[in-house]
This record gives structure tokens, C-alpha cells and sequence, in this order.
């Protein structure tokens, strides 16, 4: 499961669970890039509850698609990852430091409070 929903001008939150396939990756990733047109230095707060590795197909539908995906983070300052899997939230951050411009800060399940409260303060 892959669900985008647009919350104001300059907000998404994505909520994904389980093992997407090439058919779901390339849905997941045409809703992603619809919902965050005309953002600009906007804030995501990414829920992952269930992460699976994608299929081989399903990369393959990402690589093919990164020059809309580079625009797509382009649109964004802040990014919030809710995750319970330890290494999950350390490839979050860990993948804000090789992204220019975007700050990635990862939080616990238990702490979506404290994940909502950083995506609103100041750069």
C-alpha cells in the first residue's frame, strides 16, 4: 500500500506498507508526482509501517523515472520518516545527507508528535 494525500500548499504525507510490484510502483509514483505539483519549500512527513523490499520490475520503474523524481524532491525543504525499523530511520537521514537541500530527520512510531512539531518550525 502506497497513499499521497496533499495536505495545503506545501505539504504531503505518504503513508506506504508491504512490497510494491512494477504495476503499484508505477501508480505509487505517477499519484506522488501529481499530488506535489506547484509545491514549493514544502515539508513531507513519510510513514513507513511495513517495509518490504520492492521487485526487480519495480526498480526498474523507479530508475526509469528518475529525472521526475529529482524534480519532485526539488519541491521539498523538510522531510519527517515515522518508522519502526531502526535501520529504516538511519537510511532515512543518512539519505538527507546526500541530498542537497533537503533535511530528513527520522522518528520513532511512538513519536509522530515530535515528527509534526519539526516540520513546522523554521529552517
Amino acid at each position: 500500500m502506497f497513499h499521497v494525500e496533499r495536505k495545503g500548499d506545501d505539504r504531503l504525507d505518504i503513508t506506504f506498507a508491504g512490497k510494491l510490484d512494477s504495476e503499484a510502483m508505477r501508480a505509487a509514483l505517477d499519484d506522488l508526482l501529481e499530488r506535489s505539483e506547484g509545491i514549493e519549500h514544502g515539508r513531507m512527513l513519510y510513514r513507513v509501517e511495513d517495509f518490504h523490499l520492492p521487485t526487480l520490475g519495480a526498480i526498474g520503474i523507479e530508475m526509469s523515472r528518475l529525472p521526475g523524481l529529482f524534480r519532485f524532491i526539488g519541491r521539498f525543504d523538510r522531510a519527517a520518516v515515522i518508522a519502526g525499523q531502526d535501520w529504516i530511520r538511519r537510511a532515512s537521514e543518512l539519505e538527507g545527507w546526500l541530498i542537497p537541500g533537503l533535511t530528513i530527520k527520522a522518528f520513532g512510531p511512538d513519536e509522530e508528535e515530535q515528527a509534526e512539531a519539526w516540520l513546522q518550525e523554521a529552517p
